[in-house]
C-alpha cells in the first residue's frame, strides 16, 4: 500500500461515512494527532496520526499554497 501524502487544509475522504451523510473532511490540525472537520455538519474529530493514515481512503482536493 502506498503512503498517502496529506497536508493542512486538504479535503479527504475516509473509509466510513459520517452519520450526517457526508464523507468529505477537511484537515484542520496536524501534529502527533490529526483533527479533521466534517464538511457537512461541522463536527470535528481528533485521531492519532497512525489511525488517520489507516482510515483515509483518498485525497479529494489538495490545498494550494
Amino acid at each position: 500500500m502506498e503512503k498517502k501524502e496529506f497536508n493542512l487544509n486538504d479535503i479527504v475522504e475516509m473509509k466510513k461515512q459520517h452519520p450526517c451523510g457526508t464523507n468529505r473532511w477537511k484537515i484542520i490540525r496536524m501534529g502527533m494527532d490529526i483533527r479533521i472537520k466534517c464538511e457537512g455538519c461541522g463536527h470535528s474529530v481528533m485521531l492519532p496520526r497512525r489511525e488517520f493514515a489507516r482510515k483515509i481512503k483518498k485525497i479529494l482536493e489538495k490545498h494550494e499554497e
